[in-house]
């Protein structure tokens, strides 16, 4: 296991410059503040040359707007809604926005929602529908799959009854019964309309051990793929209180992460809805039982309260093909009751999947890992705690971009811990702050940062305008975009491919043709700092000595100008 400490973001001292020392010197310099460091307390506070340049989108959980901003902090675009928002918000792959948003019901808790939007670029709302009733109400999280459909989390109303005569303890629920959770799969209609296409209920797939004469009845350890009805019963009414949903297109699996039980579920999405509801068919051929939970073994009785890997988690994750720790699982472990202290981190881990999609369990033992394959905390640990809400994302250039979703807080780490970008939430229950006043009640559930290439900014406009906050201090921060104009329309030498990037201690570059090439890297002031040629198949060049930040490899071929230019991150 690699672990990787790093300091948290301090407040700037007076008449103190922040500065990181870039390639040649003070390469990154962020932000100038010309009326003194002291008055800053919101907005855009570092932006390395090493953070990944993009557009990050956000909507304060207390404020009806949702803000799309550049890694300078201004805003590129913003979205205005009747509601305060549900939580969730993406960009759709034509640059619409899907966001969540609260409205009132009879299920009051932590994440509450209940309406789903869609707006255009414009901020014109094209589709809107409320997915709540007595009996079910949206809340936390949704998932847009690649057809178009939205997965929407739910919690479904079973009443004292109904929980009694499936095996609940009776001295275990109260008059308002119990709040199970559901995954319903729904296909936008229209403008305010829905087709339910596929449902799971967690209800369906329950076990307990209280009363052999009722429904459901088993020996909990034996059956980890069901969910022990009677376990979390000091939780009350929102008894699971499920909180974030992910979706694995090439697996055709649903994770589901559970705040109450410290742990996470995974699910087969391949089953109709009639076999979700039952315990064969589907591609795993188990239905819609679990196949696999990771984070607190006791919720199965194989584990003791030493074996408990997460505390209060949020925004469990598959992370991206093509990006670091690929299909891997990323968890914001929230820690709030560790053994250690209260701290927060940002777990992966590797679950033991068969080549099939099925999980591996050993009879009688626990779902492996027990141990991560990669975390991040501060130091002290206990300087980095966020106690509800919040989120990670792992991006392109290997970097994590980090929502302590409590303070508002945003920054972006390299793999080693490295702070490389950081931002405070300006925004309120009452709007924006002006510059230099304390933000309070600026908490944000999740961050999502989007490549300049991504499809849904495709012919529209992304002309920055001024901070979020009221009354912006000046400031000098640097768009760190790619120097280079070829970069784009440059076209690729055939044969000839970077097998790492970003680089380490070595740049391998296969040159499969074996052609008479010359590689050229240049910093970003365009200072040449490597130039020599080569033949042969496999190219090894060495990186050790060069300091850590951005660079430019240029390709020729000896009858050629430039054939390949490409960005290049040095770890």
């Amino acid at each position: 296991m690699k672990i990787y400490f790093a300091l948290l973001p301090i407040a700037l001292n007076k008449n103190r410059i922040q500065i990181r020392l870039g390639i040649w010197g003070a390469l990154a310099f962020i932000l100038i503040l010309s009326n003194g460091l002291s008055a800053q307390t919101m907005g855009i506070f570092q932006n390395d040359s090493l953070s990944f340049n993009g557009y990050t989108l956000f909507s304060p959980t207390t404020y009806n707007k949702t803000y799309l901003i550049d890694n300078c902090g201004n805003v590129v675009n913003e979205w205005t809604s009747d509601y305060d928002p549900g939580m969730m918000a993406y960009l759709l792959p034509n640059g619409d926005l899907l966001r969540t948003a609260r409205i009132g019901s009879s299920f009051s808790s932590g994440g509450t929602g209940g309406r789903l939007e869609i707006f255009d670029w414009e901020g014109n709302l094209i589709w809107s529908y409320n997915y709540s009733s007595d009996d079910y109400h949206q809340h936390h999280s949704v998932r847009l799959l690649s057809n178009g459909n939205i997965l929407v989390l739910a919690w479904e109303r079973k009443t004292q009854t109904e929980a009694i005569l499936a095996g609940r303890n009776p001295d275990n629920v109260g008059a308002q019964g119990l709040w199970s959770e559901k995954v319903v799969e729904i296909e936008p209609i229209g403008t305010n309309e829905i087709n339910i296409v596929w449902e799971w209920h967690l209800w369906d797939h329950l076990i307990q051990d209280y009363d052999n004469s009722l429904p459901n009845a088993g020996v909990i350890s034996d059956h980890p793929e069901l969910m022990d009805l009677n376990f979390g019963s000091e939780f009350g009414t929102d008894w699971v209180h499920a909180n974030s949903i992910d979706y694995n297109s090439e697996l055709d699996q649903i994770v589901i992460s559970s705040r109450n039980f410290n742990e996470f579920w995974i699910i087969d999405h391949s089953t109709t809805t009639q076999e979700a509801a039952s315990h064969s068919g589907g591609n795993i051929g188990k239905g819609g039982d679990i196949l696999y939970r990771w984070g607190n073994p006791q919720t199965y009785q194989r584990g003791t309260s030493s074996d408990k890997k997460l505390f209060g988690q949020h925004d469990v994750h598959w992370i991206k093909p093509g990006l670091m720790d690929e299909v891997k699982i990323m968890i914001f472990n929230n820690g709030g009751g560790r053994p250690d202290g209260n701290y927060s981190s940002i777990d992966v881990i590797n679950p033991p999947i068969t080549s099939g999609g099925d999980y591996l369990i050993e009879g009688g033992q626990s779902f492996d890992p027990q141990n991560l394959d990669w975390t991040y905390t501060s130091i002290p640990k206990t300087d980095f705690f966020a106690a509800r809400v919040s989120g990670a994302q792992r991006l392109p250039n290997g970097n994590t971009l980090i929502c302590n979703g409590r303070i508002g807080e945003f920054f972006e780490i390299q793999n080693d811990g490295t702070q490389v970008w950081n931002y405070k939430n300006p925004v309120g229950n009452n709007g924006p702050f002006s510059q230099g006043n304390n933000p309070t009640t600026n908490d944000v559930f999740k961050v999502l940062r989007y490549a300049p290439d991504f499809s849904g900014f495709i012919g529209k406009n992304l002309e920055a305008g001024d901070p979020i906050e009221l009354d912006p201090l000046p400031n000098d921060c640097v768009l760190f975009s790619d120097p280079i104009s070829s970069i784009s329309s440059a076209k690729k030498l055939e044969g000839v491919t970077l097998k790492n990037n970003p680089v380490y201690e070595d740049l391998f570059i296969d040159n499969l043709l074996a052609k008479n090439i010359e590689i050229e890297i240049v910093d970003v002031m365009g200072n040449s700092i490597f130039i020599e040629k080569f033949n042969q198949k496999e190219i090894q060049i060495n990186t050790g000595n060069w300091l850590p930040g951005m660079y430019f490899i240029q390709i020729f071929n000896q009858k050629s100008p430039i054939l390949y230019t490409q960005k290049l991150i040095k770890h």
